[in-house]
């Protein structure tokens, strides 16, 4: 009897095991089949947010030349009168240019209660007035507090009769690719209008600026939506709609938009201070690829090479030199090349930071206080290197080279203080030219040793052909007096 107890404990366990699986698996498929119908309605979400979703007017004063063909119309003709308006006939029978209002149309959102307005500076550029329209049919007109062109972000500021209902950030961070995403605007002037999609990809570079980090759509952006929020499903902004690839102008189901997180940085700064303030480290920067990556002896293809340091900048203040390869900022990993000026630019002004670089086959850390970028931004670039004449030069690397004398230097304009072997002209089939090296360029110093010889630079690269380099490192200087490293393939 007690043996039969004992089996029926263990059946009444089992019976029990099975249950809670089969809940649990109940459970899942429910949720499963929820997410893959997606949110059966978003009304209640869209008739609270709407309220804060703005359409934006602007109107600009042109000069329009006249560029139709004017009628060969008789003086005194009765239908002269009829293309006065058009074409503006003077007392010879020709056309003036004259002054017309040009409109454009765009979206934006509330972030303060007493009217504090988000949208791209493209909608409100150059324009002479602007007028925030709400949903309800309110109109106000509005004032820039201020804009970055780099981010393409700008705040307004009308004066309300009331507090107004508010927007809040989200945690772009946070999205992952297929998250659910909706966006109110204004598209072709039709005021406001709601689609849903979902995050069809984040961190997108479409060369539109320094610090392109674009959340991508497939909820459906068109012109007008510019300025307007993208929201996930719990109303926070997750991001500023900016731009749209269509090859017909419409919708083809992606769209870009800026993250919160981005816009939030640049809103804060643009109401305190009417201006951006970056951070500033002064290297200029490029691609770590498979041949730089063989040339330094890195582990990883990651990081961002620094080809020059700029004088009296915070870079040249910290001891970096050309050839670093930075590897993580302020605790921040660099995994591609495009990733320091976004971090570089988001972290504050005289904040010291920790740098970690590649040099010399060793990991290095620096110290550096960052200084301001819109400080350094009037810089002015050095003169061009100009080719006179031409003398006898020695074949290497399918490079004509010179060794760099005074006589050289009137002959080729080079800068009295310039050192290295200039490129008179080059192979078009070569490996340096593919990497795009030209006539006048600079090589200064190759396998990291500085060359004002052309027997130097063989022996360089002679050794390097011995150990069976595929590639060899030159830094090279351009007619801008830029300087980058150029992994050239032996050919």
């Amino acid at each position: 009897m007690q043996g039969m107890k004992h089996k029926c404990d263990i059946c009444n366990v089992f019976s029990f095991l099975k249950m809670v699986a089969f809940l649990a698996i109940s459970y899942h498929i429910l949720v499963f089949s929820a997410y893959a119908k997606g949110p059966e309605s978003v009304a209640d979400l869209a008739d609270k947010l709407q309220k804060s979703v703005v359409n934006i007017s602007t109107k600009q004063t042109v000069d329009v030349s006249q560029s139709v063909p004017l009628p060969n119309l008789p003086k005194g003709s009765p239908f002269r009168e009829l293309f006065k308006d058009f074409f503006n006939f003077d007392n010879d029978g020709g056309g003036k240019p004259r002054k017309r209002s040009v409109q454009s149309l765009g979206s934006g959102f509330v972030i303060s209660k007493d009217g504090l307005i988000v949208t791209n500076n493209h909608v409100i550029d150059d324009s002479d007035e602007i007028i925030v329209k709400f949903h309800d049919g309110q109109a106000y007109e509005a004032e820039i507090v201020g804009r970055d062109k780099k981010t393409d972000i700008a705040v307004l500021k009308i004066e309300p009769k009331e507090a107004l209902e508010t927007l809040q950030f989200g945690d772009s961070d946070k999205l992952r690719v297929g998250d659910w995403a909706m966006a109110i605007g204004n598209p072709f002037g039709l005021g406001g209008t709601v689609t849903l999609g979902i995050v069809s990809a984040r961190n997108r570079d479409i060369n539109s600026g320094p610090y392109d980090d674009y959340i991508q759509t497939d909820a459906s952006i068109n012109r007008g939506n510019s300025g307007g929020p993208l929201f996930d499903m719990h109303g926070k902004v997750i991001g500023v709609n900016t731009a749209i690839f269509s090859p017909s102008g419409g919708s083809v189901g992606i769209g870009f938009a800026i993250p919160s997180l981005t816009v939030k940085k640049i809103v804060d700064q643009l109401v305190k201070y009417g201006e951006t303030r970056r951070g500033w480290l002064g290297v200029r920067i490029q691609e770590v690829t498979e041949g730089i990556k063989e040339s330094f002896k890195l582990k990883e293809k990651k990081g961002a090479l620094v080809a020059n340091v700029m004088e009296d900048s915070p870079a040249e203040a910290a001891q970096f030199k050309a050839g670093d390869v930075i590897l993580e900022f302020n605790n921040k990993p660099i995994n591609s090349v495009r990733d320091l000026p976004i971090i570089v630019a988001e972290t504050p002004v005289n904040k010291n930071v920790e740098v970690v670089v590649w040099r010399d086959g060793k990991i290095k850390s620096i110290r550096v206080t960052l200084g301001r970028l819109e400080d350094a931004e009037g810089i002015t670039k050095s003169k061009k290197v100009k080719k006179k004449t031409k003398t006898k030069p020695e074949n290497i690397l399918n490079m004509e080279l010179l060794e760099i004398n005074k006589r050289l230097k009137e002959q080729y304009s080079i800068d009295l203080d310039a050192k290295g072997l200039f490129v008179v002209k080059l192979d078009q089939t070569s490996s340096a030219y593919d990497q795009g090296i030209r006539s006048g360029f600079l090589i200064k110093e190759i396998e990291g040793k500085k060359v004002t010889l052309t027997s130097q630079a063989r022996e360089i690269i002679n050794k390097a052909r011995k150990d069976d380099r595929k590639y060899v490192l030159l830094l090279v200087e351009d007619l801008e007096k830029q300087t980058r490293f150029v992994p050239v393939e032996f050919d």
